[in-house]
């Protein structure tokens, strides 16, 4: 990365204004590789020198990347006057400019939501020719059966005509009613649709992966953690089915309560 001015990348990596990162920084809050920087106008290199406010390493060194079990009830925008956003669960020290949710979930649905301010890195993840599996733990009214997996594998077509990439389904083994759907695009309500085209019905729907990135099987409800940006690139990795159904019926009860179900 290239040398960026002190003040600069506070501004950038907290939610201190301006005013206020002279304020830090007349106090001696701020530290370059251990030693107290007071000069708002000193270069630094954040992918090579370790900086720290207060003495916790400032968030993003480059890029953040944060993943957040989202809750019931929040939106994937940045901002909206009739829902709070999945921003409002963030912590302050990790309100840093510029973040964005790469990709959404529907208000109602759960799970992992990546929150990041590289946009780079989120046209890639999300890019169509990239087809980056999303893998959902829903709860139906009726099991998924063997034939309705079958058709999702064959690539189903919704009630209005939409066509559907195929998708990889299986019922949960020795739990009611829930079953692991991967799928490698994105449409409007795709899951709930495709399963209403089966006759059946999504009660829940809780992200766990995406790619070869998994929701953390211990971070609750509404938690959020910061990861490396050379971890959040497992979520372009193409998965396997059989392994992430594995680890998700290996550690249901802990999704399940993370869930907030």
């Amino acid at each position: 990365m290239a040398l960026i001015r002190l003040d600069k990348l506070l501004s950038n990596r907290t939610s201190h204004s301006r005013s206020e990162i002279k304020g830090v920084l007349k106090k001696g809050c701020v530290r370059v590789d251990g030693v107290t920087e007071c000069r708002g106008d000193c270069k630094v290199d954040p992918d090579v020198q370790e900086i720290t406010l207060n003495g916790k390493p400032l968030v993003g060194q480059s890029h953040v990347c944060i993943i957040l079990n989202k809750p019931q009830g929040y939106i994937c925008a940045t901002e909206d006057r009739m829902h709070k956003t999945v921003l409002d669960l963030l912590p302050k020290e990790l309100r840093v400019k510029g973040l964005f949710p790469a990709g959404r979930l529907d208000v109602d649905s759960t799970g992992l939501v990546l929150l990041t301010d590289d946009g780079d890195l989120a046209h890639r993840m999300l890019a169509p020719k990239s087809h980056v599996p999303k893998y959902y733990l829903v709860k139906l009214t009726r099991p998924c059966r063997p034939e309705d997996a079958a058709r999702l594998a064959q690539g189903l077509e919704l009630g209005d005509g939409t066509k559907c990439l195929p998708a990889e389904a299986k019922a949960l083994e020795g739990v009611k009613n829930y079953a692991l759907i991967c799928l490698h695009e994105g449409k409007y309500h795709q899951v709930k649709h495709m399963f209403a085209a089966l006759g059946n019905h999504v009660e829940t729907l809780h992200r766990v992966a995406v790619g070869g990135m998994f929701l953390p099987e211990k971070l609750g409800s509404g938690a959020c953690i910061e990861v490396l940006h050379k971890d959040v690139e497992n979520m372009l990795k193409s998965g396997n089915f059989g392994s992430v159904y594995e680890r998700i019926v290996t550690n249901f009860s802990s999704y399940l309560i993370n869930a907030g179900q």
